[in-house]
């Protein structure tokens, strides 16, 4: 796990929507900030990370990295959870006010 790594996935800065993954459906009960550096790290480098019951976000360095996650974890069964298509918003820049896309 990055030491760098901040709780910072700030929703205004708008160069970082597109490589902004949000995952949903998540058992937090469970599962905390250091298992899913550790899941999503190996899709790319990690700038930031927050958990919130239920859900978390994970910033990362590029959307190369975050469409990387997306792929690679879709249907995964997380702590007794099925982290599916539903589960995952990929975040893209769409006009004047950056709306969640779901990527599948």
């Amino acid at each position: 796990v990055d030491s760098t790594m901040t709780n910072v996935t700030n929703k205004n800065d708008p160069r970082s929507l597109n490589s902004r993954v949000f995952i949903g459906n998540l058992n937090t009960t469970i599962v905390n900030k250091t298992d899913i550096e550790v899941i999503f790290g190996k899709y790319g480098k990690i700038v930031g990370c927050s958990v919130h019951k239920g859900y978390a976000f994970v910033q990362y360095i590029n959307e190369r990295n975050a469409r990387a996650a997306v792929a690679g974890e879709n249907n995964r069964i997380l702590a007794g959870q099925s982290l599916g298509e539903s589960s995952f918003t990929f975040f893209s820049l769409g006009g004047t006010n950056p709306a969640p896309i779901k990527y599948s």
